[in-house]
């Protein structure tokens, strides 16, 4: 009796797992319409061995397009291992797709609920850390390399996003949440030349509290910089400066600013612009060249709708031609 009803339960979950393949495979969409799409941090690779676009983002899935028009998806690309650190199901956010030496490498931020790592003023935070996975193919699967850990267990971390120096060392920049360290940093620590683990620690580039734009109240109601650090991407301009676009908050406004590398070095000084670099509710941008030649910024859009938050991946018209990083007008694709 027992055996059969092992059977039955065992025949149960297989038909609930085929069903539940079959969902994910109804789910995939074709043709849909940039704007139509709900996706928090978008990050675009624009793929000249296959002329296609590949955008992915937080919820670790994968869109496609010929002509950043249309899109089909979402697709599920990542393998992760159940027995790790992240466990069997974790949450994927901000993540990033970087070609890099003939392989492609997908930078993401990786939480494991299950799992508590500190508490701090009441609020228990939980494990969540930048790692990397690999593939020899653009839409993946992207499966775990040889380190087990990118960064330090017992902190939070988030957003690492890829950068090569001038002399072709690999690092990673990633934020230290503000959850644990009450105002966070944006770091580097330097990659192995094969992107498989990092090499060293971790070392701070700045903080929440130096940005000039950024508020918010303390709890007696002064007013300070914001504590939240987001979204660092990576960029030269034409003359050889090296910046930072890194989003924040402006009290309940989610908001996007730059920076400057004073040495032109990942070292810094950070010099902070005062304003913020795009238009106001929109953040954790990056840039991209179009398959024609177009410099374009990725991004998404924040507001309430209900009581829900909701994000939507736009596109607006970038220039690196002078000494800064200057944001125009909205791109909207055309066949």
């Amino acid at each position: 009796m027992k055996s059969t009803w092992l059977m039955l339960v065992s025949c149960l979950f297989i038909s609930y797992s085929l069903k539940a393949q079959e969902s994910r495979v109804r789910a995939i969409r074709t043709n849909v319409p940039l704007d139509s799409i709900r996706l928090s941090d978008p990050f675009i690779l624009a793929d000249r061995p296959t002329s296609t676009y590949y955008m992915t983002g937080t919820g670790g899935m994968l869109w496609k397009s010929k002509d950043l028009k249309l899109w089909d998806g979402p697709y599920k690309v990542t393998q992760t291992d159940p027995n790790s650190w992240m466990g069997p199901n974790p949450m994927i956010w901000a993540a990033e797709i970087h070609a890099y030496k003939n392989k492609y490498y997908y930078f993401a931020t990786f939480t494991n609920r299950a799992v508590k790592i500190d508490t701090v003023k009441g609020r228990e935070i939980e494990r969540r850390a930048c790692h990397v996975l690999v593939s020899d193919k653009p839409d993946g699967p992207y499966v775990p390399m040889q380190d087990a850990t990118y960064l330090p267990a017992d902190k939070p971390t988030l957003d690492g996003t890829l950068w090569t120096d001038k002399n072709g060392k690999p690092y990673m920049v990633y934020c230290y949440e503000w959850l644990q360290n009450l105002n966070g940093t944006i770091e580097k620590i330097e990659l192995k030349p094969d992107l498989s683990g990092t090499i060293g620690t971790g070392k701070l580039l700045f903080r929440a509290s130096d940005s000039p734009w950024s508020r918010e109240k303390d709890d007696h109601g002064r007013d300070r910089p914001n504590k939240v650090t987001d979204g660092p991407y990576l960029f030269n301009t034409k003359t050889g400066r090296l910046g930072m676009i890194w989003t924040s908050w402006i009290y309940d406004v989610y908001t996007q600013g730059v920076a400057y590398s004073k040495s032109g070095t990942l070292d810094g000084p950070w010099i902070h612009e005062k304003e913020p670099i795009t238009p106001l509710n929109y953040g954790h941008g990056m840039l991209f060249q179009s398959l024609d030649g177009k410099l374009l910024m990725s991004i998404h859009s924040h507001k309430s709708i209900n009581g829900r938050t909701v994000r939507i991946p736009h596109l607006f018209e970038a220039d690196l031609s002078g000494d800064k990083l200057a944001i125009g007008k909205p791109y909207i694709p055309s066949n």
